[in-house]
């Protein structure tokens, strides 16, 4: 039924839509598009047979090579960028050289959430064109998306003279730290391009992703003074840890909740008398009684933003509500970088339009703007202060991060034909 109701909406728009304004070059790209779709689905098959959770450093790499056999093949220069050091497998590069058009960086990840031992991890094919598998909605489908965009170009002999970098990194889901070296070539190629299209997995067939938030993470680390509970709130005595806790996220809350695309999350709370925290696995262990007044808390947790600015100023915040102490007790917070914001700007904007040129050209609608808070970080993030972007190109489907994880086959044609006409379009500007 999902597929009859998908091919119906798609024969419904194209019925509906106006004229197809399409050249005899862009024609061509979507036959040859049609004409590779059975080996885009046997090699999205393959990818998503091998396990590559992030910390499967051997499978990442493995689904790199098998990625960059393909792009060798159409005559791109490939490299490996190895992150032993980091305890990650590492990205693949691979790059076109040529001075017309714009210069497009197209940006996916190999690596899964699936570790090596998760009991999910081969590709079924469902009634109906539906597939199963870990990854197949994110990302390897959208990998598979912009691939074969990349070999119908090729094909059509038009990536001759044009700049077009592909980004895959190996530790989209758990990345390596530092920041700074895990993400360095990333942000070089960024900074050598004019577009970039992300390809993660896609929220609906007329969306995208025109903006996303940035994430990092706090710390609050709180003292109060261990004394016999009979003396709580006494001078001397003071208010103890939990209470300052207890005042700081109430402040947290009534201060900043309400902002819109501002998010923050207290995920974790430790206090007592005695308290030890493994930041690294998210665990801890407390002790204390309820006859004495607690002496230490720890609260971490995350912060979402929509801009830089919205990020500095929520920080300036919550800096000021944690300085201003209960008798007795005393606290300090941290703050730790992560994914930068990815704000919806005037190119971004643009380049929106553009997309949606290209899908009602084609006779599949226009293409709006997907809800930033409903969507998490991404690799696009780190360039998006120097490239006009887009996210959210890759394949349709369900249950991303989970065992029911599938992608829908009855739309993945058309995303790879409407991506591969996009980039005709860009490197011919």
């Amino acid at each position: 039924m999902l597929r009859i109701t998908l091919i119906c909406f798609l024969l419904v728009q194209f019925l509906e839509s106006p004229a197809q304004k399409l050249s005899k070059k862009e024609k061509e790209i979507i036959s040859l598009v049609h004409k590779n779709n059975d080996a885009a689905i046997e090699l999205l098959e393959e990818a998503v047979n091998i396990n590559s959770g992030t910390m499967n450093l051997e499978g990442v790499k493995k689904v790199g090579m098998l990625f960059k056999g393909q792009f060798d093949q159409i005559g791109m220069d490939t490299k490996w960028v190895d992150l032993s050091d980091l305890n990650r497998a590492g990205h693949l590069f691979a790059e076109t050289k040529g001075n017309k058009g714009k210069r497009v960086l197209l940006i996916g990840h190999l690596d899964t959430v699936f570790p090596e031992n998760s009991p999910f991890q081969k590709m079924e094919r469902l009634p109906e064109g539906t597939v199963k598998g870990p990854g197949t909605n994110d990302m390897k489908g959208g990998n598979i998306i912009l691939l074969f965009a990349l070999i119908a170009l090729h094909q059509a002999g038009e990536l001759t003279d044009a700049q077009i970098i592909v980004a895959l990194t190996g530790d989209e889901e758990l990345t390596g730290k530092p920041i700074s070296l895990s993400r360095k070539d990333l942000i070089e190629a960024g900074q050598r391009s004019d577009i970039a299209l992300g390809f993660e997995n896609s929220t609906g067939f007329n969306n995208v992703t025109l903006a996303r938030r940035g994430s990092s993470g706090w710390k609050v680390e709180i003292q109060g003074k261990r004394r016999h509970s009979a003396g709580i709130f006494l001078t001397g005595v003071g208010a103890g840890a939990v209470f300052e806790s207890g005042r700081i996220l109430n402040d947290f809350y009534e201060t900043l909740k309400g902002e819109t695309y501002l998010t923050f999350n207290p995920g974790i709370i430790i206090g007592g008398t005695e308290i030890s925290y493994d930041e690294p696995s998210n665990t801890g262990n407390a002790f204390g009684k309820t006859n004495v007044v607690a002496q230490s808390v720890i609260i971490d947790g995350d912060l979402r933003f929509i801009s830089e600015e919205q990020k500095e100023i929520t920080r300036a915040k919550m800096r000021a509500i944690v300085a201003n102490n209960l008798p007795e007790t005393s606290a300090k917070i941290t703050f730790f970088d992560s994914y930068p914001a990815m704000p919806p700007t005037q190119e971004n904007k643009d380049l929106l339009k553009k997309f949606s040129k290209v899908s009602i050209d084609m006779g599949h609608g226009p293409v709006e703007a997907w809800d930033p808070s409903k969507r998490g970080a991404a690799d696009v993030s780190f360039v998006a202060q120097y490239v006009a972007c887009i996210d959210g190109l890759g394949a349709m489907g369900a249950g991303a991060h989970t065992p029911d994880e599938t992608i829908d086959l009855a739309t993945f044609e058309v995303l790879t034909q409407r991506t591969a006409v996009l980039i005709y379009r860009l490197i011919n500007e």
